[in-house]
């Protein structure tokens, strides 16, 4: 398979879009005939990195890469960045804020969810610069 690139900007605060990017790739990987294990593994965990790169940054960039033995997710912002990294990995830790909250977000589990819902997860922030998370969900060469 050549590799498929799929390119999608999450707008500053648009909520009415919220998911869009990640219902997009399920469905791409869908009439690829991905296994339902992957396409959940890599939904799951793209849906929480969208709402986190909309609640907490304002919106960016995601790149995503396919091809037969790797799926690739790289979420990109202009955001304040994280401080602390540690901190922000742990269970229930949020920064949201009235709003997002108002709206049954900001729990403090969206890295938990990233984390084990793909193979492979980096977080590379600087404060006040912005944040580039990177996922990877391996494919079963025998799928």
């Amino acid at each position: 398979m050549e590799k498929i690139r799929m390119n999608y900007t999450v707008k500053n605060n648009d909520f009415s879009d919220m998911g869009f990017v990640s219902g997009d790739v399920q469905e791409k990987l869908k009439s690829l005939g991905y296994s339902q294990e992957v396409i959940r593994k890599v939904s799951t965990a793209l849906y929480q990195g969208e709402i986190n790169m909309l609640i907490h940054a304002g919106g960016g960039q995601i790149e995503i890469s396919i091809d037969n033995k790797c799926i690739i997710m790289i979420l990109k912002d202009s955001g304040p960045g994280i401080e602390n990294i540690d901190e922000a990995l742990t269970d229930g830790y949020s920064t949201a804020d009235d709003h997002a909250r108002s709206l049954g977000f900001g729990e403090g589990m969206g890295f938990s969810s990233m984390k084990k819902y793909s193979d492979e997860m980096h977080i590379y922030s600087d404060a006040g610069v912005g944040t580039t998370l990177i996922m990877k969900v391996f494919v079963n060469e025998n799928e």
